[in-house]
């Protein structure tokens, strides 16, 4: 690997941490990073699970050290995700770089749409979902992000804010089931020869250090400071997935 694709992965690595750890979306810079290196494909979405592993080790320790981590609702959540995210590896380990580059782009589209709806405002606090519910929908948040990833973190804060979380609290549980997730999918990536590692740990170190910076400005500031954040990365989602940049 070249000096200078490890100093923009390092680069791209500290940027995509802090916004993961404030919103999310991270892994759509990323990905293309890693291409940009010669990783392309299914070990580009393999090699960009241990930055993801490590931003999200680094940006959960700096939200729990804060207290910010709701952990019984945590736990909750996280089973089914894990579930989904086996699954969804699993399935798409298997595809060859054409197909998952077919599906990445499919899976886009819905996915703008959701990024861009808008909470509701809603004054009464709002009741806890169904176990049914929250199993249902959070494997299928765990099947996209064990088979995709990139853009889990703005679905999650999206589902987190409407299920009643407040966003920092939202901000510290979706890095720890990204977390759990990622690591589950880690490991069918890597029995499947999928992961490149040099490039996946100068990724990390950058990942690393935004994440724990990221994590830190987010409980500091609160809502103030992360709206803005989530604003720009959900624009800056669409923006790529219609081919403006």
């Amino acid at each position: 690997m070249r000096a200078v694709d490890a100093l923009i992965l390092f680069g791209g690595g500290v940027f995509a941490g802090v916004i993961n750890a404030m919103a999310g979306g991270g892994s759509l810079l990323t990905v293309p990073l890693l291409a940009i290196a010669g990783v392309e494909g299914l070990v580009a979405n393999g090699t960009n699970r241990v930055a993801v592993v490590i931003q999200n080790l680094s940006s959960g320790y700096g939200y729990a050290r804060r207290g910010a981590v709701n952990w019984s609702e945590t736990t909750r959540i996280l089973v089914p995700t894990l579930v989904g995210g086996f699954v969804g590896a699993v399935v798409v380990s298997g595809f060859d770089d054409a197909v998952f580059e077919r599906l990445f782009g499919f899976l886009m589209i819905p996915l703008l749409g959701l990024s861009l709806w808008k909470k509701p405002k809603i004054d009464a606090p709002q009741k806890p979902w169904p176990l049914w519910v929250v199993m249902l929908v959070f494997f299928a948040i765990g099947l996209y992000a064990g088979a995709i990833q990139a853009g889990v973190g703005l679905i999650l804060l999206l589902v987190l804010s409407r299920a009643g979380f407040d966003l920092v609290t939202a901000n510290a549980t979706k890095t720890v089931v990204i977390l759990g997730v990622s690591l589950t999918a880690l490991v069918i990536f890597i029995s499947k020869g999928q992961v490149r590692w040099l490039p996946a740990l100068v990724l990390s170190a950058g990942s690393a250090v935004g994440g724990y910076v990221g994590s830190q400005i987010a409980v500091e500031g609160g809502e103030k400071v992360i709206k803005p954040v989530l604003v720009v990365a959900v624009f800056a989602l669409a923006g790529r997935m219609i081919g403006l940049y």
